[in-house]
């Protein structure tokens, strides 16, 4: 009998029979798929999307033409203007703050930027940038300013769990950023985003590491009580000073328990699309594998061996094996722990390599989104065992943002 990975890979084979790798395909039947179930899981709360999880504006607007999926969340203020001067969204959040005095200068002298953009903050000290650049007095508009609260736990004044993002923990720290902007000339405090990372973004069964699962279970089950209650006094002391549009939480990990939040208005999810390996670590829900990368064998070093060229295209984060993409179709091959994924060659092991010969082409999954997305100009959008459509990526369209 024909396994649904063999299958899948016959498929992908017939539909890139005329491509040579290295190439990129999105499976559009997996990435809807994605898409509802996220939405679902979201129940009712609308979902925002994280640009860099996807990097393919085609794709971008697929999601976004499905009701229930709300605004664009971008990771640098160039690449908010660039989304919204091609109309992918007329609400677009900034998740980083920005130094970046052209795009602020263009922000505020753009009545129509002004109004569709929102930058983020943790400081007055980001805010006298913005006055540096263009006094509130010569704005088109106020800018829009979103507070980002740190969501990490901190169970003891010497342990930090989660990332390490903004300065503001605290309700009373949110209340006294809250309150300078208020009285701030040529700023509008619109929105409060806290990305609880050690919930979201961090799988809780990994493969093979039962006393990690365990822990990380325990850490998530401790962490987002107490976020829940903070966040919500929180909510509670910046609205004294400001009528929020919006609160944002969660990511692809968390939609589901953030959507149940009451504090929160809206929960962002990107990465689910793709569906990268690192959600396969994921208890609660685990996405489809939609988005991959295929490199052709060009030598069989022994039979136990097969080489593919390329391959390295790591991911972001700590370097561990957990940052490396893996090795999907066919079924039944890793990598080497001497050599991982390398720039010019990847060899490969495992009951899959002895079949392999010279020419055949491997699918990776990245261990990320939208990464993937840096390393190729367009992505082929499959449905079936057919190429429907070829759609370039941000670095197809001369975009690298960061």
């Amino acid at each position: 009998m024909t396994s649904s990975r063999a299958a899948q890979r016959a498929r992908y084979d017939r539909a890139t029979a005329d491509l040579d790798p290295p190439f990129a395909i999105v499976d559009l039947d997996a990435f809807d798929a994605n898409s509802a179930a996220m939405l679902g899981r979201a129940a009712g709360k609308p979902l925002r999307m994280p640009s860099k999880s996807v990097r393919v504006r085609a794709l971008m607007d697929r999601a976004l033409a499905q009701p229930g999926w709300q605004g664009v969340m971008a990771f640098t203020l160039p690449e908010a203007i660039w989304l919204a001067e091609q109309g992918t969204s007329g609400d677009i959040l900034v998740a980083y703050p920005t130094a970046d005095r052209a795009a602020l200068h263009r922000l505020a002298t753009d009545e129509k930027l002004a109004a569709t953009v929102t930058v983020m903050v943790d400081s007055t000290a980001q805010l006298d940038l913005v006055d540096s650049v263009v006094p509130a007095g010569e704005r088109a508009g106020a800018v829009r300013v979103c507070i980002d609260l740190d969501a990490s736990w901190r169970p003891m004044s010497s342990v930090h769990i989660g990332v390490r993002r903004s300065p503001v923990h605290s309700a009373r720290q949110a209340g006294e950023l809250a309150a300078a902007i208020a009285g701030r000339a040529g700023f509008r405090l619109v929105g409060l985003m806290s990305y609880e990372a050690q919930i979201a973004g961090l799988g809780d069964a990994p493969p093979g590491r039962p006393v990690r699962g365990a822990l990380i279970r325990m850490i998530q089950s401790r962490s987002f009580p107490e976020l829940l209650a903070r966040r919500a006094a929180v909510v509670a002391e910046v609205r004294r000073h400001a009528d929020l549009e919006f609160v944002n939480g969660g990511g692809t990990g968390s939609v589901q328990a953030t959507a149940q939040d009451p504090s929160v208005t809206e929960v962002a999810a990107g990465s689910g699309l793709f569906g990268p390996w690192l959600f396969d670590s994921y208890r609660r829900w685990r996405p489809q594998p939609a988005a991959f990368f295929a490199m052709s064998v060009v030598r069989r070093p022994n039979q136990q061996v097969a080489t593919v060229l390329g391959g390295g295209w790591i991911a972001s984060g700590e370097t561990s094996p957990t940052r490396q993409p893996q090795p999907w179709l066919p079924e039944g091959l890793k990598l080497i722990g001497t050599e991982g994924a390398g720039e010019v060659q990847t060899p490969l092991i495992g009951p899959g390599a002895a079949g392999l010969r010279l020419g055949e082409r491997v699918y990776f999954r990245h261990a990320k989104a939208g990464e993937l997305c840096e390393h190729v100009n367009e992505v082929h959008l499959v449905s079936g065992d057919t190429i429907v459509d070829t759609v370039p990526t941000y670095r197809g369209e001369g975009k690298v943002f960061l």
